[in-house]
């Protein structure tokens, strides 16, 4: 059998991460020096080429990373790059402070952003393109002459050349003559779109065989595209951010942008087996960043390779490929089905496999939860994001029941308001319940009447089930329904819940936020213990 040949078959591609430059300079990210110091050795483990650390010399806190970086940071594929600019018109590169201070990083790469657009060279530096072009040349010979390797961004190149294409070529040709490696080619404004970008590329690829990378930022919504268009008319370099982060609308997303050109196009962006590796390392860097993981991300969000429509599950039940466009694991994702009103048998007989629950040969028990589900769903509950309660309702229709755990005699939670303060008292809560032979009456105190139940519940449980002290809720989302009722709307609560080694979700629905949140709360502790091969007691 053969294999048609892709475009990019044969050609290795650098990739360049500038997350902790360019992507900490989205708004309401604040990157400190111990967060800096955690992402480098993912970004590292990922695979990456060249990261860049930050601009010492002109930001304190990147001048401090790079020092401890030197001392205390060994990385296994990736060098660091210092960024900085030329030196200033009407000076000597060896004599301007910040262009030593890129030395005194001891970074083994050093990336000069250069002007590439003559306005900006006239309105922004307020100098001549002559001077502009004497400042490139001058500060990455000097820094070549140091023995660095010099990367030269060409800022706002593409309006640039679309507005002077003389000028932005000069500007290019003369980073090389210099001594650059790579000259990368900036859309700053993140307006281009993918045909322009190819046909500019493909211009200065004829003026000059210098190795060419693309920047590329979000602002028309094509830093992907364009990023994939740059390098197939000849780039060999690309830079962009983990997760897509940036300012304004973000960096070209890299991990979108390497699994393009690996898996659909056949370049070598990443060491081997590497790419498998990209959900989990975007992951952890999200959790450092505190920028929580967006579900609908392309190739490693939550929800890439989730198939809600009974259609679709029909077709994946014969055969997965039908609608999913690459395998996930290619990725380090794996693909989910979604139970909801929209699902058909098929649809709940795989995300029953899935759960490890085999419905093969159950019609019947298949139409039940079918009918349960969009019944449940008409109340206000949604499954699609609440796996652990739609395994216990699949439970209830294999077995006729749920584990019992223990047996809820009655619950309370009551908050107190100082009248003189206007400030919220104690909240607490009272739960009495049967467990292993036993009746408990235990009192919980939280930062609210939610907490104080949830550690009410867990107080009555522990000396029957110490497991629980394993168990933490970890997020805690309400949405009220049918809000045209104002305060009689009803509501919907969603938890999700770990054990540290893995999450679930449950969902609850009432009247109010507090028989709502102990449905959740009670499916939550049921699940976890029923997950860990708890039999009740």
């Amino acid at each position: 059998m053969t294999t048609t040949p892709r475009a990019l078959d044969g050609v290795t591609v650098e990739i360049y991460d500038t997350t902790l430059r360019d992507g900490a300079q989205q708004e309401g990210m604040n990157l400190t020096v111990a967060d800096k110091m955690k992402i480098a050795p993912l970004l590292d483990e990922l695979g990456v080429g060249v990261i860049e650390g930050g601009w010492p010399g002109a930001i304190p806190k990147d001048t401090e990373f790079f020092a401890l970086v030197d001392k205390e940071l060994e990385l296994a594929h990736a060098d660091f790059a210092a960024f900085g600019s030329t030196r200033k018109p009407g000076s000597r590169a060896h004599d301007d402070v910040q262009v030593r201070a890129l030395l005194d990083s001891a970074a083994d790469v050093i990336t000069l952003v250069a002007k590439s657009d003559i306005r900006h060279v006239e309105r922004a530096l307020r100098t001549s393109g002559e001077e502009n072009l004497r400042m490139i040349a001058d500060t990455v010979s000097y820094l070549v002459g140091e023995g660095r390797r010099v990367i030269v961004d060409a800022e706002h190149f593409f309006d640039g050349y679309r507005f002077d294409p003389g000028y932005a070529l000069s500007a290019v040709e003369t980073a090389f003559a210099a001594g650059a490696s790579d000259v990368v080619l900036c859309d700053t404004n993140g307006g281009m779109l993918p045909d322009w970008v190819q046909e500019i590329v493909t211009a200065v690829r004829e003026r000059n065989d210098g190795h060419l990378g693309m920047h590329a930022h979000n602002d028309s919504g094509c830093a992907v595209a364009n990023s994939v268009a740059a390098v197939l008319a000849g780039a060999r370099h690309v830079q962009g951010c983990i997760n897509g982060y940036g300012e304004r609308t973000g960096n070209a997303d890299l991990l979108t942008v390497v699994a393009n050109l690996e898996l659909k196009l056949g370049a070598t962006c990443l060491p081997q087996g590497k790419l498998a590796e990209s959900m989990r390392i975007a992951h952890a860097i999200s959790e450092i960043t505190n920028i929580p993981a967006y579900g609908r991300q392309p190739y490693i969000g939550a929800s890439a390779f989730a198939h809600k429509a009974g259609l679709h599950a029909s077709a994946i039940k014969v055969d997965p490929d039908l609608y999913q466009h690459i395998d996930p694991t290619l990725v380090g994702n794996d693909m989910r089905m979604l139970v909801s009103e929209m699902a058909g048998r098929a649809s709940v007989e795989l995300k029953g496999r899935e759960l490890g629950i085999n419905l093969t040969g159950r019609p019947e028990v298949l139409g039940r939860v079918v009918d349960r589900v969009k019944s449940a769903e008409a109340e206000g509950y949604t499954f699609d994001a609440a796996d652990a309660s739609f395994a216990l309702l699949l439970r209830e229709e294999l077995d006729g029941r749920r584990p019992t755990y223990f047996e809820v005699e009655s619950w309370r939670a009551v908050v107190r308001v100082s009248e003189q303060t206007g400030h919220d008292g104690e909240s607490d809560a009272v739960v009495k319940l049967h467990a292993g032979g036993r009746r408990f009456a235990r009192t919980g105190e939280g930062n609210g009447p939610v907490n104080a139940l949830d550690h009410a519940l867990r107080f009555a449980l522990r000396e029957v089930y110490p497991e629980i002290n394993e168990f933490d809720l970890v997020d805690y989302r309400v949405r009220l329904l049918d809000t045209s009722y104002g305060t009689d709307a009803v509501t919907r609560v969603l938890i999700q819940t770990t054990d540290g080694e893995h999450v679930w979700s449950t969902v609850g629905v009432g009247p109010n936020i507090l028989e709502a949140s102990y449905e959740a709360l009670v499916d939550a502790l049921v699940f976890g213990l029923m997950h860990k091969g708890v039999e009740p007691r």
